[in-house]
């Protein structure tokens, strides 16, 4: 009889044991993690990484060139040698099976479904093969530049993917143009490939970072400070329960204001937890005019909250991985490629620029 009541138990032990080692299997054999010489700097972006897709990316206000333009302006201004950028792979199904499951990445073969979670209907008419090529292949890139970031961080201090941050995805399920979990599988690679185990994410995107929440929901090794302001998208009640750090801004929160919350945030979290290694969610759409991040930061704000950060990581000897996130102004481009000027001014980043100073 106490063999038969424990019978249950040990089989969810065994079954989740199996899950981890092949998790493990899958981390191992991945292709994402790889060398990177010198020569290059610890900045992360392929021209693949930008949606073009005869137009129909215009029909959601993000803009999906951003990343493009971003280093555009970085590599015209004389601050990035365009060949010291470093070009990530593609992660693979094996890739993305070590968070996701099957039953999810088998949905995004269905072009309504991905319409839905990129959220622009007229996808859901569209060939299959051309949604993958065209949106989800672009998105994959991506989460190998996240991936990769973490092991750049680590042997350099910081990383930077120009793209990522696709933070309202989970495990199960995708929605707000987050079709896979980067952030997620990009600490579980950190855990497996570079004997981390202590990780701070640092969300500061106007929306609630709810799918890196669901998939670490009462894992302490993740600690998660999420900035956003809760009068806007996911409205992720059960998610905010996940959160260790909940700081919420409201809609016209000004830039003193912002700015004062994350001191005392970072201060705070600095108290509570020791990382090895943080994830920073950098999204622009706390930038005053942004239709949907409805909060009044300027950009000089945006610059002062990214030195606020990186500073926070370089004091505690902390390797940070910055992705970019959301930001639904064509200005946020500029804006993002200023900070990392900035940065570089600050001497917080050194991206190895032809003017000598970056």
């Amino acid at each position: 009889m106490s063999t038969q009541s424990s019978t249950p138990a040990a089989s969810s032990s065994s079954n989740q044991s199996d899950a981890e080692a092949l998790r493990r299997s899958r981390v191992l054999a991945s292709k994402l993690y790889f060398d990177v010489p010198l020569t290059k700097v610890p900045i992360i972006y392929s021209p693949v990484y930008n949606i073009a897709f005869f137009g129909i990316e215009k029909l959601h206000p993000f803009d999906s060139a951003k990343w493009g333009r971003i280093c555009k302006f970085l590599i015209d201004d004389g601050h990035l040698n365009k060949n010291c950028i470093v070009e990530p792979a593609e992660a693979t199904t094996d890739d993305l099976l070590v968070v996701h499951s099957e039953v999810y990445l088998k949905s995004l073969k269905s072009s309504p479904n991905v319409s839905i979670i990129i959220e622009v209907p007229p996808v859901a008419l569209l060939p299959n093969f051309l949604v993958q090529k065209n949106v989800l292949y672009p998105f994959r890139k991506q989460v190998g530049g996240t991936i990769l970031a973490a092991k750049l961080a680590k042997e350099r201090g910081w990383a930077i993917n120009v793209g990522g941050g696709f933070h309202h995805c989970c495990a199960t399920k995708g929605g707000g143009f987050c079709v896979y979990a980067d952030i997620s599988l990009c600490i579980h690679y950190a855990f497996i490939r570079l004997n981390i185990s202590r990780v701070m994410i640092v969300d500061l995107d106007a929306h609630q970072g709810n799918g890196h929440e669901k998939d670490f929901s009462g894992d302490s090794r993740v600690y998660i400070l999420d900035m956003y302001n809760p009068d806007i998208y996911p409205f992720d009640y059960e998610a905010r329960g996940y959160i260790d750090q909940k700081v919420e801004v409201r809609s016209g929160t000004s830039t003193n204001d912002y700015l004062m919350k994350l001191d005392e945030a970072l201060k705070v979290a600095g108290s509570k937890f020791d990382p090895e290694l943080l994830i920073y969610n950098a999204g622009t759409d706390i930038l005053d005019g942004d239709p949907l991040g409805k909060l009044k930061v300027s950009p000089d704000g945006i610059a002062n909250r990214d030195e606020k950060v990186f500073r926070f990581a370089r004091e505690r000897s902390v390797p940070l991985v910055m992705v970019t996130s959301g930001g639904y102004m064509k200005s946020s481009a500029k804006v993002i490629a200023d900070s990392l000027v900035n940065l570089s001014k600050k001497c917080l980043v050194d991206m190895g620029g032809s003017s000598g100073r970056i």
